[in-house]
């Protein structure tokens, strides 16, 4: 299998970020800096407003408040197609509206790289096989993708993500529904995606993966950023409890740190 291609760096900067739906404030001044080459971690108990932030970062939701930029430039002034051949996101459930195999769903990846009557290319249909293979679904590549379980279709679509090449990646609960080996194998992966130059950007719930593969990570609490910065600085035992509302504490093994938990 080829190395993963370099890929031309890119920033997303968010500046006192806010959505309103009606009276109700879902995120308030929101900031946060998305590198090229790292991987951030968005954490919060469920209702915190991880999956939100992530829909406004991409464009789905718009902002009430605050700046965002790509590449310096106010994101309100790229079109979609702009947006897409940068930005790829990976939602925790993803449901086809139509028939398609696993591989069609890949090839959907391309389309903000085509022309208006383009097709899938010889090169597009090697490059949906490899991102499948780096995906772990290369077995599924023929299937049906409403027959695929949750684990299954959230692996075809990372490796759809990964067609759409983009400079920077956002994934929510890219974890969810996997098997521990399959959520180790999501997490090595994202990382190397990253050291090839990506931004990632990931909402995670389990404490000790983002320990683990992150290289900064944002706490939301509330729709607030209760805290931010590298993760051995930031997941204190003060800070989980003011946050999650339990006890925590760190402990060493033989495979690495990770965190035990008790009531408060």
């Amino acid at each position: 299998m080829s190395a993963p291609p370099q890929i031309e760096v890119a920033d997303l900067t968010a500046e006192g970020l806010g959505y309103r739906v009606e009276s109700a404030e879902l995120l308030r001044e929101v900031s946060l800096s998305l590198r090229a080459g790292e991987v951030t971690g968005i954490l919060g108990p469920n209702g915190s407003g991880k999956s939100t932030l992530l829909r406004v970062l991409i464009g789905a939701l718009p902002p009430s408040a605050g700046l965002l930029r790509l590449d310096g430039t106010d994101a309100r002034e790229l079109n979609r197609r702009t947006r897409a051949q940068a930005m790829a996101f990976v939602e925790q459930e993803a449901h086809a509206e139509i028939t398609l195999s696993a591989r069609e769903v890949v090839l959907l990846g391309r389309i903000p790289h085509r022309g208006p009557f383009g097709g899938d290319s010889p090169a597009d249909l090697d490059l949906a096989q490899e991102c499948l293979t780096r995906a772990g679904a290369a077995q599924l590549a023929d299937r049906d993708f409403a027959t695929l379980s949750g684990g299954e279709r959230q692996r075809v679509q990372l490796a759809r993500a990964l067609a759409q090449q983009p400079r920077l990646l956002l994934l929510d609960e890219p974890t969810n529904h996997l098997d521990v080996a399959a959520q180790l194998a999501m997490l090595a992966l994202v990382r190397e995606v990253a050291d090839a130059g990506t931004g990632v950007l990931m909402a995670l719930h389990d404490l000790a993966h983002a320990a683990h593969a992150c290289d900064q990570v944002l706490v939301l609490h509330q729709g607030e950023v209760a805290a931010a910065g590298a993760p051995a600085d930031v997941l204190t035992p003060d800070l989980i409890a003011q946050v999650y509302g339990v006890r925590a504490e760190w402990v060493t093994g033989r495979t690495g740190r990770t965190l035990l938990f008790t009531a408060l």
